[in-house]
């Protein structure tokens, strides 16, 4: 799992340096109204997260129906199945959706709850291809201390104005949905390409994060 997730950071790496490179030799238009759609729900998503009048429960209930309104989870989560995705019967790929929903609604929730207080900041713009996005924004820290750097997180979204969906997030170099595409890879390479056993290995993972928040 670690040996996988350092490769999931260089690859983010190299692929965040080739983009810049690209951006640089061919200069695209920024997006506001992408800026804005991330500015406003991203933020949205934080004071869930950090609203202290909420139970537990009542926060992952929340949180939950803002990553649905937010992200495309199908989309998501039919690009980390990988390969097995054309294998897999209909029903399978229903299944493991569901599956994958609830497993990033644990990791999200863990992942940016690791930032309580802080605000959104959004730093810049990219027009990949119509209707193609990549927003960069900073999580800002009002407590920083001096030359602390803020935490960088990339939000690529897809559509228009008004029908935005986050299809991938990058916290720190880190991109999720490589990561666990080249985790669940290993996983089914493991057990013989089963992606039942998959489906049932993310219902346990989704259980341990909610529980212990550790992903």
């Amino acid at each position: 799992m670690l040996k996988m997730k350092r490769v999931a950071r260089q690859f983010a790496a190299a692929a965040a340096i080739c983009g810049v490179a690209a951006w640089i030799s061919n200069p695209a238009t920024a997006s506001p109204a992408a800026e804005a759609f991330v500015q406003t729900n991203v933020q949205r998503g934080l004071a869930i997260l950090n609203n202290p009048s909420l139970s537990k429960q009542q926060r992952q209930e929340q949180f939950r129906n803002f990553l649905v309104t937010l992200t495309d989870l199908r989309r998501i989560a039919l690009y980390t199945l990988g390969p097995a995705r054309r294998a897999a019967s209909p029903a399978q790929q229903d299944a493991f959706v569901e599956a994958f929903r609830n497993y990033a609604f644990a990791v999200y929730g863990a992942e940016f709850s690791k930032y309580g207080g802080q605000g959104l900041r959004v730093t810049g713009s990219v027009e990949r291809a119509p209707g193609d996005e990549l927003v960069r924004t900073q999580l800002v820290d009002p407590h920083a201390r001096p030359g602390q750097e803020p935490i960088g997180v990339d939000f690529r979204v897809y559509g228009s104005a008004g029908h935005y969906s986050v299809v991938d997030i990058v916290v720190a170099g880190l991109d999720l949905a490589i990561t666990e595409q080249d985790d669940f890879s290993a996983f089914l390479a493991q057990h013989n390409n089963d992606v039942n056993a998959l489906i049932a290995n993310l219902r346990q993972r989704a259980e341990r994060v909610r529980s212990t928040g550790q992903i």
